[in-house]
């Protein structure tokens, strides 16, 4: 039923926007960049099509979520790597060897529900695969300030994902939805942190020019730069 949550997010489209945008500040062509978590091929999708000459690599621990993108990224499949690792784990990187250092690292709602001592180690890993003045972006669910802000949050989603699924289920109830909605939620766990800790857990990492780059209630969008090799 959460099959098309990603397509229903708010702003999404000025999501991927920001994401190419910020990747040709500098000019330079995109040539390598790792996909943490398969979102639907979505990421990799936007990427090839603006950087034609690029190459990917994207992992996911789940080998049935990476057959399922394989379709919608039919005409990408000569530039990327689809890697079944499952990145939670302490040597996942290690499978790694030889694709690294990337441009670019971009995950989407695949770090939330770990963690702080998870998150903090795996954001670490992505400064360590990243060259110098390589770029990580992040798309992530963050904690609300109060339950008033989450609340809103939650039925905005509810509603995004009801409005998918009726193309699919005409008949189907909004109860149910909201009923699968809370069920992840509290089987996942209440880990998410707040958008200026996770800010501020990269900047002790060493990531620089870390900022928040598009944020709605609890879906926001950031990241930071690999210090250059002026800066070592």
């Amino acid at each position: 039923m959460l099959q098309n949550v990603r397509d229903a997010v708010p702003l999404g489209i000025e999501q991927i926007e920001m994401m190419l945008g910020l990747l040709a500040v500098d000019g330079r062509p995109l040539r390598s960049f790792l996909e943490v978590g398969c979102e639907h091929g979505l990421l990799a999708s936007a990427l090839l099509g603006e950087h034609r000459e690029a190459k990917g690599v994207i992992v996911d621990a789940s080998a049935k979520s990476l057959a399922s993108v394989r379709s919608p990224l039919k005409p990408y499949l000569d530039q990327l790597e689809l890697l079944s690792i499952d990145f939670t784990q302490d040597t996942w990187i290690d499978s790694l060897r030889g694709r690294a250092p990337f441009d670019a690292v971009v995950t989407a709602f695949a770090t939330h529900a770990l963690s702080e001592k998870a998150k903090r180690r795996i954001f670490a890993e992505f400064l360590s695969l990243l060259r110098p003045d390589g770029i990580l972006i992040i798309f992530e669910h963050v904690s609300s300030a109060t339950r008033w802000t989450e609340s809103v949050w939650d039925d905005t989603m509810i509603q995004a994902i009801f409005g998918e699924e009726l193309k699919e289920q005409p008949s189907l109830p909004r109860a149910e939805v909201a009923r699968e909605y809370y069920e992840r939620n509290a089987k996942q766990g209440a880990t998410n942190a707040p958008l200026e800790v996770q800010c501020e857990w990269l900047r002790e990492i060493g990531f620089e020019s870390v900022e928040c780059f598009l944020k709605v209630s609890e879906l926001a969008m950031f990241g930071g730069q690999k210090p250059g090799a002026s800066h070592k």
